[in-house]
C-alpha cells in the first residue's frame, strides 16, 4: 500500500524528470565550427567531430557527436557553450603545427666521390696485403698482426680492433663487402658528410670488435670490414627512426626492425659469418646513429671544415693502428 504522502512524492519526482528530460533536450546546442577553427569553414568531418568529442570529454564537458546538415555536429549543454569553444580553440591553437613539417633533405651528392675513392683505397689494401713485402727486414704477415683476435686484444693490443677492419680473408669476402656496404656506406655519407659518417662507422666497427673479444673465447679471430657494414645499418635505422619519430607515430620502431631483419638476412649466412661482430657492430651504430643525429638536429649539418677535420682525424687513427701493428710485429 502506497500512502497518500508517498504517492504525491513519486508524482512529484515523475513530472520532475520530464521536465528535466525536455530541458536537457532544449539546452542542448551544436559547437559552431566556425568560431574554434574559422579557416576550417562551416562543415565538419566524422573523424574531426570525433576528436573535438575525445579533447571535450578529457575537460569534463559532456558531449554526443550526431549527424548535421552536410556534415557532422559536436553537441553540448547550452550552458556549457562557451567553455567548449575556448578549450576547443586552444586544443586547435597548440597542435596547429603539428606533427611538425618533415626535415628537409638535402643530400651531399659531393661527397659521393669521395666515399668511392675510400671505398677503392680499401680494395687496394687488399691487393697490397697478398704481396710479399718486407718492414724492417721481416716479411709482413698482415693477418697475424691486424686481425681481431681476442686474446691479443685482451692484452692490450686496441689496434687490432680498427686494422681488423680493413683485412679481409680473400677476395670474395671483400667483394660481398664493398658490394653490400658501399651502398649503405655511399647513402651514409652523403646523407651526414664523408667525415662524420667515416668517423662512426670507424667508431661502431671498432667498439664492435671490442666488445666481440670480451664475450667471445679467447682464441677467436676475426677480420673484415663487415663489423663497420652493419655498423651503418645500424646507424641508418637510428637516423630514421629518430628523424621521422614525430610522423611514424605507434610505427616508429619499423626502421630499426627493417635494418634489423637486413642484420638477419645478410649477416648471419656462410659458415665463417662472425655473428656476434655483426650483431654487436649494428647495436653499436644504433647508438651512435641516435646520438649523431640528436647532435645534428641541435647544431645542423657539419660544414666542410668540421667534415674534413673528422676525416682527417679517422684516417690518422687508423694509420695509427697500423703503425702499432707494425712496429709492435717487429
Amino acid at each position: 500500500m502506497v500512502t497518500p504522502e508517498e504517492g504525491s512524492a513519486i508524482l512529484a519526482a515523475m513530472k520532475n524528470e520530464q521536465e528535466e528530460g525536455i530541458d536537457t533536450l532544449e539546452e542542448w546546442v551544436a559547437v559552431p565550427p566556425a568560431d574554434v577553427e574559422p579557416q576550417a569553414g562551416a562543415r565538419l568531418a566524422q573523424r574531426r567531430a570525433r576528436l573535438w568529442a575525445l579533447v571535450l570529454q578529457a575537460r569534463f564537458i559532456e558531449n554526443r557527436v550526431e549527424p548535421g546538415v552536410g556534415g557532422w555536429q559536436v553537441m553540448v549543454p547550452a550552458a556549457r557553450l562557451e567553455d567548449a569553444c575556448r578549450e576547443l580553440r586552444l586544443y586547435v591553437e597548440e597542435n596547429r603545427n603539428w606533427p611538425p613539417f618533415l626535415p628537409p633533405v638535402r643530400p651531399m651528392a659531393r661527397n659521393t666521390l669521395p666515399t668511392l675513392c675510400v671505398l677503392l683505397l680499401l680494395a687496394t689494401f687488399h691487393n697490397l696485403t697478398n704481396l710479399e713485402l718486407n718492414f724492417l727486414g721481416r716479411p709482413v704477415d698482415w693477418l697475424e698482426i691486424g686481425s681481431a683476435h681476442g686474446s691479443a686484444i685482451l692484452r692490450g693490443e686496441w689496434w687490432r680492433v680498427i686494422t681488423a677492419l680493413t683485412l679481409h680473408a680473400d677476395a670474395l669476402h671483400l667483394m660481398s663487402n664493398l658490394a653490400i656496404g658501399g651502398v649503405f656506406i655511399v647513402y651514409l655519407c652523403r646523407d651526414l658528410g664523408s667525415g662524420l659518417a667515416w668517423t662512426l662507422l670507424l667508431a661502431s666497427g671498432a667498439c664492435g670488435n671490442l666488445a666481440n673479444a670480451y664475450l667471445q673465447l679467447p682464441s677467436h679471430n676475426s677480420v673484415g670490414a663487415s663489423t663497420a657494414v652493419f655498423g651503418a645499418v645500424g646507424i641508418l635505422g637510428a637516423i630514421s627512426m629518430m628523424r621521422y619519430r614525430h610522423h611514424l607515430r605507434r610505427r616508429w620502431p619499423l626502421p630499426v626492425a627493417a635494418a634489423l631483419a637486413l642484420l638477419v638476412l645478410l649477416g648471419t649466412e656462410g659458415e665463417r659469418t662472425d655473428l656476434g661482430a655483426h650483431l654487436l657492430g649494428f647495436s653499436f651504430g644504433t647508438i651512435f646513429g641516435m646520438f649523431a643525429e640528436l647532435l645534428v638536429g641541435y647544431l645542423g649539418q657539419p660544414g666542410r671544415l668540421v667534415n674534413a677535420l673528422l676525416a682527417l682525424t679517422s684516417a690518422s687513427v687508423l694509420l695509427t693502428a697500423w703503425s702499432l701493428a707494425l712496429t709492435s710485429s717487429g
